[in-house]
């Protein structure tokens, strides 16, 4: 299946209440219709709280990330749980993705639904239902190509057991952790037992090396630099020890959103003519997709330690209006913790639009807190808000602003919608 032919049937879906901020006389119109009728995002009937996505920003973040993949000679599978949106999959896929990175069965469901057809899975599984419905996927398609991770013998034991009746093999990768982080096995004699683990078992085949650098528990170059050294050395090792002797090719993978230009410093100078099969070396960011106006943009490696390579672009605004001004400097907004991420950060008012339709800086306005349907907005001295006006804001952490809508229309510079993005979460 193309991903890009299968997401089009998305614009078969009509148009309803179930969908946040979307125009009420649009209502029995598909997807597509609306899209077609090109609205203006601010007098085409859409109502706040509204989350958007820039056009602009998203071809410019996509065709970045690309150019850096390559620079570097590194495959790309994004990690698809930022957005859990196939359209997005497909236009990374477009841009040069080798697959999708997943991190639960229900994700791989779902891109399997929508024909992603190459999937990593950054995760151990060892629940036996979704064992043997990825073991009928994989008998089904040929074409089909998954792995995933292993860190532990029992898991290893209680994957080949709920495979039995597999007809492939299940690729794995030994997952590298860190002691005090998070999941993975801790040391290179641990990891070689996970490795034979899998080597006695009838139904797996381990097929590379893999880990998250970023929940390492002290995090610096330094320390981010051994930790994929050590990944690399233990992938080394077991291709001397003859351990992928059953693989296709050998992965070697890493790379989250703040530490990928370290993993392209590691993995570049890495010789596929060095091991007995061919080398695969995948870098793992999603949240680049749509970057954002706090955690990520303090974060990514483009900020500071890389600027010469470029910058990535936000690509999220929240639009809300002001439905409420009690005292001087405080007004509320009509969006709040249903509508807007906040683990990491609050939202940034960045612009407002007046009841005229103008545009102005929002310097001088602070969201200080959020209740599930309002946020709160200090006021400074010299600084305007009145009710009825829109508020543009700035959000941190795309992964839980994307998991808040179903819908998300895609608008161009000057106010055009011209596409509605679907979430599956």
């Amino acid at each position: 299946m193309d991903v890009a032919k299968t997401t089009e049937r998305l614009h078969e879906e009509r148009v309803g209440h179930r969908f946040k901020g979307l125009p009420p006389d649009a209502a029995e119109r598909t997807l597509g219709e609306l899209a077609a009728e090109r609205r203006s995002l601010f007098d085409g009937g859409f109502t706040t709280p509204v989350l958007t996505l820039s056009a602009e920003s998203l071809e410019h973040n996509l065709a970045l990330m690309e150019s850096y993949s390559e620079k570097y000679g590194l495959a790309f599978a994004p990690h698809g749980k930022t957005s859990m949106a196939p359209q997005l999959f497909a236009r990374q896929l477009a841009y040069g993705a080798w697959g999708i990175t997943a991190a639960v069965p229900t994700q791989v469901r779902v891109y399997r639904a929508f024909g992603v057809q190459r999937i990593f899975l950054a995760n151990e599984l060892v629940d036996a239902v979704a064992l043997r419905w990825l073991a009928a996927e994989l008998a089904a398609d040929p074409d089909f190509r998954f792995a995933c991770y292993v860190d532990s013998v029992r898991g290893v034991e209680l994957m080949d057991a709920a495979l039995a009746d597999a007809t492939r093999p299940l690729d794995v990768v030994v997952e590298l952790g860190e002691e005090g982080g998070r999941t993975g096995v801790r040391g290179a004699a641990a990891a070689t037992e996970v490795a034979e683990a899998v080597g006695a078992a009838r139904h797996l085949r381990l097929v590379g090396v893999a880990g998250y650098e970023g929940e390492i528990p002290v995090k610096t170059q330094e320390t981010v630099r051994d930790w994929l050294n050590r990944l690399v050395a233990l992938t080394r090792d077991f291709d001397a020890a003859g351990r992928f002797a059953d693989a296709d090719e050998i992965i070697l993978s890493a790379g989250g959103s703040g530490w990928f230009d370290t993993v392209a410093e590691v993995f570049q100078p890495v010789e596929a003519t060095d091991f007995s099969k061919p080398l695969l070396k995948l870098l793992r960011s999603g949240a680049y997709i749509t970057h954002d106006d706090g955690h990520y943009r303090e974060i990514t490696p483009f900020h500071d330690r890389i600027p010469q390579e470029g910058a990535l672009q936000p690509a999220f605004r929240l639009w809300a209006q002001v439905v409420s001004k009690p005292e001087g400097a405080l007004a509320f907004l009509n969006a709040g913790k249903r509508d807007a991420s906040f683990d990491l950060g609050l939202p940034e008012p960045q612009v407002v639009r007046g009841t005229d339709g103008a545009l102005r800086s929002a310097a001088g306005l602070t969201v200080t807190a959020l209740s599930d349907q309002h946020a709160f907005v200090a006021i400074a001295p010299g600084a305007g808000l009145e009710i009825g006006e829109w508020v543009g804001l700035g959000l941190s952490h795309p992964c839980t602003a994307f998991d808040k809508w179903k819908l998300l229309p895609l608008v161009e510079a000057d106010g055009t919608v011209t596409d509605y993005i679907r979430t599956f979460f």
